[in-house]
């Protein structure tokens, strides 16, 4: 969010729209120009770090979703920024959907992650245990 904008490096680009087909010029690296409407745009974008995140000059509508084997449900794993409605579909895809933002921001996991955390969990409960089982029986003891 601080610093200079670093541009994203997209592939496959559809404009949608009332057009049909809508056409969009590629005006040097990393723009597209198109004529004033109301359009939708598509497109493929690696993600890093399970983290996307983005900002806009003006507020948009922004839609995202995430494959079934990526998950936003768990607040230990995952981070959404204000305002996002999280949709579960019937495919076991999750949509976020955010109305008229100048930024979003979406930190999501896959199944492995969450996998982990529950079994590190389990070993500090375990190591939690362990360490004050002597306390409670030494306590038992002297009442």
């Amino acid at each position: 969010m601080l610093g200079e904008r670093i541009p994203l490096n997209v592939g496959n680009i559809q404009v949608t729209g009332n057009c049909s087909p809508c056409s969009f010029n590629e005006s040097g690296p990393f723009k597209i120009t198109f004529p004033l409407g109301n359009y939708t745009i598509f497109y493929i974008a690696p993600s890093r770090d399970y983290h996307l995140q983005g900002t806009f000059e003006t507020p948009y509508s922004v839609n995202i979703t995430l494959p079934p084997d990526y998950d936003v449900h768990n607040p230990l794993l995952a981070e959404i920024s204000h305002g996002a409605d999280i949709i579960s579909n019937t495919d076991n895809s999750t949509t976020l959907r955010w109305n008229q933002t100048m930024s979003f921001d979406l930190r999501f996991y896959d199944k492995n992650r969450e996998t982990l955390l529950y079994f590190f969990g389990n070993i500090w409960i375990v190591i939690a245990i362990a360490a004050l089982l002597p306390f409670i029986i030494t306590f038992r003891r002297r009442g």
